[in-house]
């Protein structure tokens, strides 16, 4: 996450990505039989972990993405153009 204030919607963001890994780790642990992350403490991760993250991962690609494109963020952002020739490059 970048050094300045995120507001609601980066936090937003960068808790989806932290936990949405975190149980990926623990579902490749389990189909792997690896040493799984510890299991979640406190309200906060059980949300996460076992609210968020399933019906997350239970939702269509399609509607995933309206979401996303529907929330600010730099997801939005688009490539820069690529800059003007100025002359021959040799």
């Amino acid at each position: 996450m970048a050094a300045t204030s995120p507001g609601f919607f980066g936090w937003l963001r960068s808790n989806s990505e932290h936990y949405l890994l975190v149980a990926a780790h623990r579902d490749l642990a389990r189909r792997t039989g690896a040493p799984a992350p510890r299991p979640p403490r406190g309200a906060k991760e059980i949300f996460w972990l076992r609210v968020f993250a399933p019906t997350y991962a239970a939702l269509p690609w399609a509607l995933r993405s309206r979401i996303m494109r529907a929330m600010p963020g730099s997801h939005r952002r688009t490539w820069a153009p690529p800059p003007r020739a100025q002359g021959p490059a040799v």
